[in-house]
């Protein structure tokens, strides 16, 4: 009976010795990670401004339209607005600007822009509610829970009217178009196009004869849209037949497209957004349309006569004319 009594004690004794083992390598372990957990860098976060409800175009940018949030300060998007003050930078294409400008920019960099292969940095951007109080407007729809982007708004106490679409040195020039030169309604705010011009050409011939015939020409390449019909606000959904497109332009250009207007039909084609090549001459009439030479005019070449001189002599009753050298 004691041998038993022992044999169980000993067995509970191993039993209980072999529970507390697993519970204090659980503990360790547990501490282990802890401990690894508390040691480790966190995530390094920023406080950036995003919206608490859909915004469209040409609304006002209020306070209580944004909430501050944490963001992982390695995912921060270009131009994102931050708590503490600006934005993070961004970077702007060349061809959102005009060559006076960019020009200027490449000699006299201005403080907070740095010129770039393709385009420029820009480093200081104030903050998204100055404290003198200057609205911002939305030039780009934003969604519930997006970051405000530096380019998605106007800068303090500018409108968002088409004027702030506008580079300096530009001009906004209206386009009549229709379901065929207007790319079926695909034409969107922000998309560069090419413009051709079809008429009739006048030409005059050698001999002063006048003739006509139609041409098609590209008259400007990359022209920027920054409107269609009455509307700035580039992220619709549904396509519309547009009766009439704004583009920025210079004012060469201006008045090349107007005199175009007036006296031809002008076509738009939709350039890629990605599509940075440059476009040569390009001219096209019915002839080198279809493949065809320009007749050319017949020459009549008058041949002058050798000179003939006779005499004249009678021979009873018939006059007879002989060949004779000529003298003179």
């Amino acid at each position: 009976m004691r041998v038993v009594f022992g044999m169980v004690l000993i067995l509970g004794i191993a039993l209980a010795g072999f529970a507390v083992y697993l519970a204090n390598g659980y503990v360790n372990s547990y501490r282990v990670a802890l401990a690894k957990a508390k040691n480790s860098e966190g995530i390094a976060t920023v406080d950036v401004y995003v919206a608490t409800k859909r915004m469209n175009y040409g609304d006002k940018l209020e306070k209580d339209a944004v909430r501050v949030v944490k963001f992982p300060r390695a995912s921060v998007p270009e131009g994102t607005f931050l708590q503490a003050g600006g934005a993070a930078p961004y970077h702007k294409p060349w061809d959102e600007l005009d060559e006076a400008t960019q020009d200027k920019l490449r000699e006299n960099p201005q403080p907070g822009v740095h010129p770039r292969r393709d385009g420029m940095k820009i480093t200081e951007i104030r903050d998204l509610f100055p404290e003198n109080g200057e609205e911002r407007y939305v030039l780009r729809a934003i969604e519930k829970g997006e970051a405000i982007l530096a380019t998605k708004v106007t800068e303090p106490g500018q409108d968002a009217g088409i004027t702030s679409r506008l580079d300096r040195g530009q001009r906004a020039f209206a386009i009549k178009v229709d379901v065929a030169s207007g790319v079926s309604g695909f034409l969107r705010p922000g998309d560069r196009v090419d413009v051709y011009w079809t008429g009739r050409v006048a030409s005059y011939g050698e001999e002063g004869g006048r003739n006509s015939t139609d041409v098609t020409k590209l008259i400007e390449t990359g022209v920027k849209l920054i409107a269609v019909d009455q509307s700035a606000y580039g992220d619709k959904t549904a396509n519309t037949i547009a009766r009439t497109v704004t583009v920025s332009a210079k004012p060469q250009q201006v008045a090349a497209l107007a005199q175009a207007q007036s006296t031809g039909r002008l076509s738009l084609a939709l350039v890629g957004s990605g599509d940075t090549s440059v476009v040569g001459p390009v001219e096209v009439d019915q002839m080198s349309l279809l493949g065809l030479e320009a007749p050319v005019a017949e020459k009549i070449v008058e041949v002058e006569k050798a000179q003939v001189c006779t005499i004249r002599t009678r021979k009873g009753a018939e006059m007879v004319e002989i060949a004779i050298p000529c003298t003179n």
